[in-house]
């Protein structure tokens, strides 16, 4: 097949979420009616991501949610933030993130296990986190009345850019260091003790 590394850059680039090898595979059969090997495919692949690797782009290929898509490189990320600053109005509240992260880290979760973590009621969050796609209802608990559990969705992993769920931050990362020696407060109210002296 002439010019394979094209048609399936064309491909990832006209998409709106990642592409999957069994998408891009099924796409190229579907279109010029042959068989279309997987090693051909993934050699593209690496052609296309060696090539956008040159300073020359400003965006490289990437694998997200085990699929393919395009995305800014670090060096321009400011000006795509500027960008989102001035035209967005979905970013999303402190409320949402915290309600995010508990289902991310615990999900399965349900509605009244947030409630207890969070402490304030989650209908409005929920929703909006459902509206936005980024949650999902995954099921209902065998507890009493059955409620519904959520989940993090697919395009919460194409939103903060996640191969997986493992790829989220390990608790302990956020975490003070345990191998720490002596106490830092103590460090801290000498400070401010000696600079009120002074």
């Amino acid at each position: 097949m002439d010019k394979l590394a094209l048609h399936i850059e064309s491909l990832i680039f006209a998409s709106e979420q990642p592409v999957k090898l069994e998408e891009i595979i099924s796409c190229l059969e579907a279109c010029f009616e042959t068989t279309v090997h997987e090693p051909d495919v993934l050699k593209a692949l690496v052609a296309i991501e060696e090539k956008f690797k040159s300073d020359e782009f400003s965006f490289a290929l990437n694998q997200i949610n085990e699929g393919y898509v395009f995305l800014t490189k670090g060096a321009y990320h400011n000006i795509i933030g500027q960008y989102l600053k001035l035209n967005t109005r979905k970013m999303l509240s402190k409320a949402a993130l915290e309600t995010l992260a508990i289902i991310a880290y615990k999900q399965p979760v349900t509605k009244s296990e947030l409630e207890s973590i969070r402490g304030v009621n989650c209908d409005y969050t929920i929703q909006k986190l459902l509206d936005k796609e980024l949650v999902s209802i995954a099921g209902r608990s065998d507890g009493p009345g059955r409620p519904l559990l959520y989940g993090t969705s697919e395009r919460f992993m194409d939103y903060f850019g996640l191969k997986s769920i493992a790829d989220l931050p390990k608790l302990k990362d956020f975490q003070q260091p345990e191998s720490e020696v002596g106490d830092s407060s103590a460090i801290v109210e000498e400070a401010i003790r000696t600079s009120s002296q002074n």
